[in-house]
């Protein structure tokens, strides 16, 4: 230490003492703290956010039971579809496909592989007719998605044998979400590029249909992702195996 009558500070060799013990003095405490709540019921309030297609698909069907199995936890879900900082914005947890999140964070799969289909109304083939190749699609209305604060769209990425096709698809509409982009075409106003699994209903009610289902890519599974740390905070802990699990 450096010492003088008015302050103390550390020296160049304390510095880098400071440096070296304090992961482990952090270790050390963590392993206190899980100790001391061990035999505790996960409890408190645990912010996650996530897109609306992820909560629908993914957590919605099992919110009851894991409120049911662990009642002292109260969820505050953030439905985005944007990526957010999630330590800027004060959320444990987010959930987003994974080309999306930073390399610096812990993720882990929840649920199946995701594939992106391009999706009309019986309505707007009536009018507009059937894309018989990807290249067709050039030529109709397409309904775009919006997904960075930046402006960014969603690329409507397609299959030509092993080739990977992107395609920069024109239209009257583009919208914030993957939600409003079904509604909108629902309604007979373009061609949509969309989940499978959040659109199941649809297409096995009719109201919607499959376009060059053949061309098909499958695409990434959603992802739970949280800030590196030595121990994960029990209600997180048990929040990630619980929806993991429900949706293997």
């Amino acid at each position: 230490m450096n010492r003088t009558t008015r302050s103390v500070s550390l020296t160049q060799a304390g510095t880098a003492l400071l440096e070296a013990v304090a992961p482990a003095f952090a270790a050390l405490s963590q392993g206190v703290e899980a100790a001391r709540t061990a035999g505790e019921a996960p409890a408190g309030l645990l912010r996650v956010t996530m897109s609306y297609v992820a909560f629908s698909t993914l957590f919605e069907p099992h919110l009851r039971g894991f409120f049911a199995a662990y009642p002292a936890v109260t969820l505050d879900l953030s439905i985005d579809s944007r990526p957010s900082d999630i330590v800027d914005k004060g959320f444990d947890a987010g959930v987003r496909p994974g080309r999306t999140v930073q390399q610096d964070m812990v993720a882990v799969a929840i649920g199946p592989l995701q594939k992106l289909v391009v999706v009309g109304a019986p309505a707007y083939f009536a009018s507009a007719g059937r894309p018989k190749r990807p290249e067709d699609l050039l030529r109709h209305d397409c309904v775009r998605q919006r997904v960075s604060s930046e402006g960014t769209l969603l690329a409507w990425a397609l299959r030509t044998g092993k080739q990977r096709l992107t395609l920069d698809v024109k239209g009257s509409l583009v919208l914030d979400d993957m939600r409003s982009v079904v509604d909108a075409v629902r309604a007979g106003n373009g061609l949509g590029y969309v989940f499978e699994q959040f659109i199941g209903q649809d297409l096995a009610s009719g109201r919607l249909e499959r376009v060059l289902p053949e061309h098909a890519l499958v695409r990434e599974a959603f992802f739970l992702y949280y800030p590196s740390r030595r121990r994960l905070p029990r209600k997180l802990r048990v929040f990630s195996d619980w929806f993991r699990d429900k949706n293997a």
